[in-house]
């Protein structure tokens, strides 16, 4: 029993072995590609899917964008908008009270007229602040009116697709640290409510409003690898749904046609949002377009700023990740799991299905961590699942399976070809010899003699198996060591094993007086050697058994009909038969061929004595299952070739 138990085993780990191998060799090619960075394009893919794929989420009314239009640069007639314009428009805000103003418009230069107006007013107001860009090539100064505390940069970090999916909210510089224009405005409407900005627990590196650490970008966050992550930056988690946030123009301010609550106590942005006076932000994250160029900065800079007011006041979560190690043993669990099913289906279609209905799982799944706030690796377990759902793992496991078990058939159809080899021969020879014993005094010298015959029929036996074998089984070793060629038609091997058989040694055959034999031809399209040959030794034990068994047996028969489709063959004798109903080796291979052939075996008594033994089956569909047998030798021919 424990043997049998480890022999499985044994067999198991086996397959295992050779047949998981594509599906480790696919894990650490896909691990191997993530690595390098190969797989980054697919992984934002993903992250910005699922980003624009969650609920619409609320409006967020700290937030206010004033937005300078196509139709507000129409009504001044000029671009830039002068400064005395700016200046009546942050004194217009200042009216209604707001918490704070970002000037999401560089004015590093003057803008006439009104140029000393706009100085007035950013030195009145403390809660207005201002904009530069301090990185790249095309850096741009604040506005010289402003004090440094009051100057946030508006630069934009850009991924290798040309998407934004980062903020950056510090960096250091020559002039010395420096804020983004966003972490300003959130810094001055927190501090209102008494929580202030200071340096992380956790990450000392990191930013904190209070009990809430901001988590920091590192340069393998997520499915980055080897990225910049220099100063401090944060993946933002975009606001979805659309509309997001109010919005007014800067005629809609000059008139008051809006309703006043849109800016008290709120962070109000400025910004350009005219298509000729392009200022886009390249991103699939947010499904809130105003434009098919992507979003306006002045809304790049509202998302960051609502990311960072939500997850300080509302729990809102961040984007957060596994440490490498934890996302490498994610995706080898899911590769692992993708072998499991290729072993467990062993079918390129069913594991197309499993592994299809898998990815949906595993891509629901994903999608609900991402909800709250965790962004798995999704691209590299999808690519390793999706490789192996076109069958690589699953087929190597089916082949490997398939080629033992075909082994296994190839032991088995040899042990049943040499056991009837034996059965229809030495068997018969001793059967025939001990009924003898029993009725007769042998001399030891005629004794001796029949077991010499016997001795030889048995290495007959071996010496033939030896010559089918090298022959490619096209001949057939009869009982009595004749040898028939099975390319011949069948009806003319009938009519040969019919002589070679009755000619035998066998006790009963002495008294036969009547011998009929009639054999129909078949066309040789509906039989194959292998058929051939099951049918030949058929006939043979048939008529062998009515030596052996048939007392006094004067007429014997041997037939084979044809008719509307059906072939039967028919061997019947009046002699007295077998006393027995009990199912012996013989019988149990006659039905096993009766059922291949998809026909019918059937042994019977006839009146008033004897016993009929006929094999019957239809022509037509043996051809069918011919034809389909004779397939996978084909393409293992057409394959050997090329």
């Amino acid at each position: 029993m424990l043997r049998s138990i480890w022999g499985k085993i044994e067999d198991e780990l086996n397959i295992w072995r050779v047949g998981a191998l594509p599906g480790l060799i696919i894990i650490f090619l896909v691990i191997l590609a993530r690595l390098t960075g190969s797989l980054q394009f697919l992984e934002w893919m993903t992250l910005d899917a699922f980003l624009r794929w969650r609920p619409a989420e609320s409006r967020d009314d700290r937030i206010t964008i004033i937005g300078i239009n196509e139709a507000d640069i129409n009504s001044i007639g000029t671009y830039p908008i002068p400064d005395r314009n700016i200046a009546k428009l942050i004194e217009k805000i200042q009216s209604y009270k707001p918490k704070a103003i970002g000037l999401d418009i560089v004015r590093n230069i003057q803008v006439p007229p009104g140029n000393n107006e706009l100085i007035q007013v950013f030195q009145k107001y403390k809660n207005i602040f201002g904009a530069e860009v301090i990185l790249g090539e095309d850096k741009a100064p604040p506005p010289p009116a402003l004090p440094p505390e009051r100057v946030g940069f508006i630069d934009v970090i850009i991924d290798g697709d040309g998407n934004s999916r980062r903020a950056l909210l510090g960096n250091p510089s020559n002039e010395g640290y420096k804020f983004s224009l966003p972490l300003h405005l959130v810094k001055t409407y927190l501090a209102s409510k008494n929580i202030t900005l200071e340096n992380g627990t956790r990450d000392r590196h990191a930013m904190r409003f209070g009990k809430t650490e901001l988590t920091r970008f590192l340069p393998n966050t997520g499915g980055y690898v080897g990225t910049d992550a220099g100063g401090v930056k944060i993946l933002v988690n975009f606001r979805s749904g659309k509309k997001i946030f109010p919005t007014l123009s800067l005629n809609e301010l000059e008139k008051g046609n809006f309703n006043p609550q849109l800016i008290r106590d709120r962070i109000v942005l400025i910004g350009i949002t005219a298509p000729s006076q392009p200022d886009f932000i390249n991103t699939s994250a947010v499904s809130d377009y105003r434009h098919h160029l992507g979003i306006y900065g002045v809304d790049f800079h509202a998302h960051v700023i609502s990311h960072l007011l939500s997850t300080v006041e509302n729990n809102r979560p961040q984007i957060v990740t596994l440490p490498d190690i934890w996302e490498y043993l994610w995706i080898v669990a899911w590769g692992i799991l993708g072998i499991a099913l290729g072993r467990l289906t062993q079918s390129a279609f069913k594991n197309l299905l499993v592994v299809g209905i898998t990815i949906v799982c595993f891509v629901s799944i994903s999608y609900l961590c991402l909800m709250i706030g965790w962004w798995i690796p999704v691209a590299p377990v999808v690519l390793i699942l999706g490789i192996n759902a076109v069958g690589l793992s699953a087929f190597a496991f089916y082949e490997y399976d398939r080629s033992l078990k075909s082994q296994i058939a190839i032991r088995q159809e040899a042990i049943d070809f040499t056991f009837t080899s034996i059965h229809n021969g030495p068997l018969q020879t001793l059967a025939a010899l001990m009924r003898e014993t029993q009725n007769y005094n042998f001399q030891a010298k005629e004794l001796h003699s029949k077991l010499q015959h016997l001795n030889q029929e048995i290495r007959d036996v071996g010496e033939n198996l030896k010559i089918e074998t090298l022959n490619r089984g096209e001949t057939l070793y009869l009982g009595n060591s004749s040898k028939i060629d099975l390319k011949r038609p069948i009806n003319d091997l009938f009519y040969e094993v019919y002589s070679n058989s009755v000619e035998r040694n066998l006790p009963h055959f002495q008294t036969l007086k009547a011998k009929v034999r009639d054999f129909d031809p078949i066309e040789e399209k509906y039989l194959n050697i292998k058929k051939k040959r099951e049918l030949c030794q058929f006939l043979e034990e048939a008529i062998c058994n009515v030596g052996k068994h048939a007392e006094g047996v004067t007429r014997l028969y041997a037939t084979g009909k044809y008719e509307d489709g059906w072939y039967t063959i028919t061997v019947k004798d009046n002699g007295v038969g077998l006393s027995s109903n009990k199912e012996n080796k013989g019988t149990k291979n006659s039905k096993f061929l009766a059922k291949e052939l998809g026909g019918r075996f059937n042994r019977k008594s006839t009146h008033p004595k004897g016993t009929s033994c006929e094999l019957t089956w239809n022509l037509n569909r043996d051809r069918y299952r011919i034809s389909i047998n004779i397939l996978p030798i084909l393409k293992r021919l057409i394959f050997t070739k090329k």
